[in-house]
Order: C-alpha cells, then structure tokens, then sequence
C-alpha cells in the first residue's frame, strides 16, 4: 500500500512539474523518488529476511492417530514460532481413521490453523489384524467430548496420505522430520512405494515400542507396534536416517506430577478449556486398575507422543540416549510386536536408532504449558 502511494505522488509529481525562470520545480518529485528508494530498499529487506526465516523453519510431517495424547503434542507443536507443519497424515488407531480425522480438524480449529492440510490414511493394519484401542481416549479418540460445531470432513484433502506423505517429502529433500505419533502403517505403506524416502528425510520420531519387554496393551508389546508388527518391523528396518524412539517406558519414567497436570489446565484459554473437556475422561481412566498395571514406576502425568514431539521442535531437550540396533518381534505366542534391542549387536546391522533415556524435564514442562497459551 505505501509503494503504491509513493509511486502515485511520483506520477502526479512528474504531470505537474512546471518551468519557472528555466528551473524545473523538483522538490515534490525528489520527495517522492526518495519514498520509493526507502520503500524499495525496506522491501528487499524483509524479503531476504522472510527467506533467512523460512530457511531456519523446522518443517514436520505428522502422522497420528488422535488420540488426547496426540492432540497435546499437535497442539505443543503449533505453539512454536520456528516450527512449520506442512501436513498430518491420519492412520487408524486409538480411533478408527474417520475418527482420527475429525479429531485432527476439531485440534486444529481450536488452534485456529485450518489452514494446515490433513489426509486420511490407513483404515487397517497390513495384515487387516484388530487390535482393540480399549476405552482410554474414549470411544471417538477424544474422550466422548461433545462439539457440535466440529469441522466436517469435507475439509480433508482428497489426495492420500500415504502420496501425500512420499510428495511432501520429495518437495523438502533433507528439510523434514516426520513424527510418528500412531500405529506405522502410512509409513510403511511409503518405504514401500518410495523405497529411498527415509534417506530424504531430515529425522524420524517415533512414539511406540518397548525396551525392556512391558506391554501396555499385550504382555510385551506397546499399542502403536502391537497394532501393526509388520508396519513397525519395516519401518525399523527399511527407513535409513536418523530415527529417535521414544518408548513405553521411557515416557512413564518421564512421568510429570499430576500437580503441574492441573496448572496446565488452569491456564485461562480456549486451548485449555478444550484440552480440559477432551482430556477429563482419560484422567479418571488414569486411576484404573488395568492402567495402573501397565505404569512403569507408578503414577503420573504422561503425554506419550508429547515426548517424541518435543525431540522434534527442541534440539536441546535430549540429554541422553541408547544408541543401538533394533527390529521387532513378529511371531510367538506372547511377544508379537515387542521392540527387541539388540544389545549384544548380534543383528550385525549398520543402522542403529536413538532411544531416548533422558530428557530436559523443565523444557518439556515449558513446551506442554505454551501448547495451551
């Protein structure tokens, strides 16, 4: 709007210049000149600003299946200036996957972000294997809270998750982490499509697995890998970059006191008003006696896909990690889908991931209380 004024006063000043004595009257027309250079030059400015900006963006892809927990690390991740989503992929999990996708546009308009594209993925494990998600999140994923004004799936866009997932990744060589927050099956549905599309990614994150063989939902698997073995066994096997897990133990071992849980919501927004509504079915839940039986070293305030969020966006968050070899376990009577850790390195491979042993605490509280702001 001020180039436009500026170059308008240019034109009147060029149209009106008159001669007096032989001396051109310039002085509205050197006014106006100097406006345009100053404009001209503040332009240039912040457009190689806005590219220095864009160029210092942590881009992510995300692949859920909301889930309360993946909408706290969503939502953790849409408070962080330097963070851009370039898309979530759906799959299906805590929820069936229409479900997911209600959940994920519910998330997103609570955050005013719409605009961030959303794709429906896998309606089933590889192996069309159920495994029941339970009553923990609440029949629809976000805790049976009622929201009359929800989005539509009309908003969902009408290409795949899975092509979505392989484009959004060869438009961003190198540029994107892709946060796996779900059961793998997108995920393994792209390797195999697009066999190189864990070298052109910049990092993976995944919630799921198990270290020292505690299950959650069977004796000795956790829920995202116990939903879909096959999917977990190749995406730990076929995606070759750098990979961060964080697993079920870890995450009840980092553990937040249920205290810091009600400031967290006491947090006079709409944001918290939603999480409060969404997230009082899974706290009384919490409390149960099978959930207690699946807690590693007792009670707590766990955002499990929080922790392999907050990875993602923070470079300084991660403290410690184990760094080795590892599959999943797809045959046995009790251990299907356990995450094996090859600690004697008998597997001999030459690709290893990072599994988070110790995190910066008192960032991850600052990130979950911003989600919410």
């Amino acid at each position: 709007m001020m180039f436009s004024s500026a170059l308008l006063t240019l034109r009147s000043a060029l149209f009106n210049s008159q001669f007096t004595r032989g001396i051109i009257k310039t002085r509205q027309l050197t006014t106006a000149l100097q406006l345009c250079f100053k404009i001209t030059r503040s332009c240039v400015l912040e457009t190689h600003l806005n590219l220095i900006i864009e160029a210092n963006m942590k881009k992510l892809l995300l692949d859920v299946d909301s889930g309360v927990d993946d909408a706290q690390a969503i939502m953790m991740a849409l408070a962080v200036p330097d963070v851009q989503i370039l898309g979530i992929t759906c799959v299906n999990g805590n929820t069936e996957v229409d479900n997911v996708c209600k959940n994920v546009l519910r998330i997103l308009k609570v955050c005013k972000r719409l605009e961030i594209p959303v794709f429906r993925g896998a309606v089933k494990s590889l192996l069309d294997e159920t495994i029941c998600a339970g009553d923990y999140h609440g029949k629809d994923g976000l805790g049976d809270a009622p929201d009359p004004d929800a989005p539509g799936l009309d908003l969902i866009q009408a290409e795949g998750a899975v092509s979505a997932m392989i484009r959004i990744v060869n438009e961003n060589l190198g540029e994107v982490s892709l946060v796996a927050m779900g059961p793998l099956t997108n995920l393994a549905l792209a390797v195999k499509l697009d066999p190189s599309i864990g070298e052109k990614l910049k990092g993976l994150y995944i919630m799921g697995g198990n270290t020292d063989s505690r299950g959650n939902t069977t004796m000795c698997a956790e829920f995202n890998f116990a939903v879909d073995p096959e999917a977990a066994y190749i995406v730990l096997n076929e995606f070759l970059c750098q990979t961060y897990i964080a697993t079920w133990e870890f995450t009840c071992r980092s553990k937040l006191p249920w205290e810091f849980c009600d400031d967290w919501l006491a947090q006079d927004t709409d944001k918290a008003r939603f999480m409060k509504q969404i997230f009082k079915h899974s706290m009384e839940n919490s409390h149960s006696e099978r959930i207690v039986k699946e807690l590693v070293e007792g009670q707590g305030f766990i955002s499990c896909d929080s922790y392999a969020m907050a990875a993602a966006i923070d470079d300084k968050y991660i403290v410690e990690t184990d760094h080795k070899a590892v599959s999943v376990e797809l045959a046995g009577n009790y251990c299907r889908g356990m995450m094996v850790v090859d600690h004697l390195e008998l597997m001999k491979k030459n690709h290893k991931v990072q599994i988070l042993k110790k995190v910066d605490l008192e960032r991850f509280k600052m990130l979950m209380m911003n989600a919410l702001k």
